[in-house]
C-alpha cells in the first residue's frame, strides 16, 4: 500500500507524519532537525513512500538537499498557495504535517520550486548583494538628510559617491556633525566595495546563458539586472504561460473583484520580490533611456499616477521577457509598444 509524507518543519524542530491511500496515520513525531532522526523516521516506510512534503520555509535546504541526496522524491509545498478548511477549531504542527501528505494523496499539492543545488549558492549571492546595495542607500539618505538639515543642500546620490571624508568634515560647523557625516562617507565606501566584491564573483562564476544575452536587448535590463532575472527565474519552462510568469514576478495585482466591486485582494507576497524588484528598476531605466517606453509611461501617468504607470511598464517588459527567455530572440520595441 502506497504511503505519503508530510514534514512541517520550524527553526529547530519539525514534525514528521505519515500516512497511507486510505488516510490512515501510520507515523507522528516530533524530531530535532537532525537529518539522521528523519531519515530514520522514514526509513520503515521506504519502499512504500510515493513522495515526501516539504514546507517551503525559509531554513527548507538542508533537508530537501539531505532527503534528495538519499533518494528520496521531494516536493516543496507552497505555503501562501495552501488552503485549509475554514471550518476547522484547531490546528498545529501535527495536524500540518498530515495536511501536507493528504495533499500529495489528493495530489492537489501547491508546489514550490526546488532550485538547483548547484547554482542556489550563486543566486543567493546576488541576494545579498541586494541587501547591501539596500543598507548603502540609507547611508547616502542619512548623509543628504544631515546636509539639507544643517546646511540647506541638496546633493545627488552620484555626488556623495565621490566624497572623501575630509570634504565632509570641512563641510560643518559641528564636529560632532561632521564627525557623523565621515561615519556615514566610510560605511558607503565599505558597502560599495562588498558590492564590487560580490559582482565581480557572480560574473566569474556563473556559466551565462543564451537567454541572457537575450534578456540584454531589453532597455533598462542592464548586467545586474539581467543576472537576477536569469538566476532567480532558473527553468522559464516551469511557467506554461505568460501570465503565471507575470504573477509569479508581482507584475500583477492581487485585487479581487466581483460585481464590478472590490472585495479584498489576495496574498500580495505570493511570488518572487527579486524579481518584482528587477522589473521595476528596469522599468526605471527604461523610462530615462527608451522613448517608447517614456510615451507609454507618460499616458499611464495621465490616467493614473506615478506608481501606477510603473508598475505597468514593468509588467509590460516581465512579459516581454518571458517571450525573449522561452524562444530565446532579441527584444523588439516595435512590438512591444505597438498599441
Amino acid at each position: 500500500m502506497k504511503a505519503y509524507a508530510g514534514i512541517d518543519l520550524h527553526s529547530s524542530n519539525n514534525y514528521v507524519g505519515i500516512i497511507d491511500e486510505t488516510d490512515r496515520r501510520l507515523y507522528g513525531r516530533r524530531h530535532s532537525n537532525r537529518l539522521d532522526e528523519v531519515l530514520m523516521a522514514l526509513e520503515p516506510y521506504r519502499d512504500r513512500l510515493e513522495g515526501v512534503v516539504v514546507e517551503s520555509t525559509y531554513n527548507w535546504y538542508w533537508l530537501v538537499d539531505g532527503l534528495q541526496e538519499h533518494g528520496y522524491k521531494v516536493h516543496l509545498a507552497n505555503p501562501s498557495a495552501i488552503q485549509q478548511y475554514e471550518g476547522l477549531k484547531h490546528t498545529d504542527d501535527r495536524w500540518d504535517s498530515f495536511w501536507l501528505a493528504h495533499m500529495k494523496r489528493l495530489n492537489i499539492l501547491p508546489e514550490g520550486y526546488i532550485y538547483p543545488k548547484q547554482q542556489r549558492a550563486i543566486r543567493d549571492l546576488l541576494r545579498r548583494r541586494l541587501l547591501f546595495v539596500r543598507h548603502r542607500t540609507a547611508h547616502i539618505l542619512s548623509l543628504q538628510s544631515m546636509m539639507n538639515r544643517h546646511l540647506g543642500i541638496k546633493v545627488s546620490n552620484n555626488e556623495i559617491k565621490k566624497f572623501e571624508v575630509k570634504d565632509v568634515e570641512r563641510m560643518f560647523e559641528s564636529a560632532n556633525v561632521g564627525f557623523m557625516a565621515s561615519s556615514n562617507i566610510l560605511a558607503i565606501r565599505f558597502l560599495s566595495q562588498i558590492i564590487k566584491d560580490i559582482e565581480k564573483r557572480v560574473k566569474s562564476k556563473i556559466k551565462l546563458r543564451k537567454e541572457f544575452s537575450m534578456l540584454l536587448t531589453i532597455p533598462g535590463i542592464g548586467n545586474i539586472l539581467g543576472l537576477t532575472i536569469m538566476l532567480e527565474v532558473g527553468d522559464i519552462g516551469r511557467f506554461k504561460t505568460v501570465g503565471d510568469y507575470s504573477s509569479y514576478s508581482r507584475c500583477v495585482g492581487s485585487t479581487k473583484f466581483s460585481d464590478g466591486k472590490k472585495k479584498g485582494e489576495n496574498n500580495k507576497k505570493n511570488g518572487n520580490k527579486y524579481l518584482a524588484w528587477a522589473y521595476i528598476e528596469a522599468a526605471t531605466f527604461a523610462i530615462r533611456y527608451c522613448p517608447s517606453a517614456q510615451r507609454f509611461y507618460q499616458r499611464k501617468k495621465a490616467k493614473t499616477n506615478k506608481i501606477v504607470a510603473t508598475k505597468a511598464l514593468s509588467n509590460k517588459i516581465c512579459r516581454a521577457s518571458y517571450y525573449i527567455m522561452r524562444d530565446q530572440v532579441p527584444f523588439d520595441e516595435a512590438k512591444l509598444f505597438e498599441n
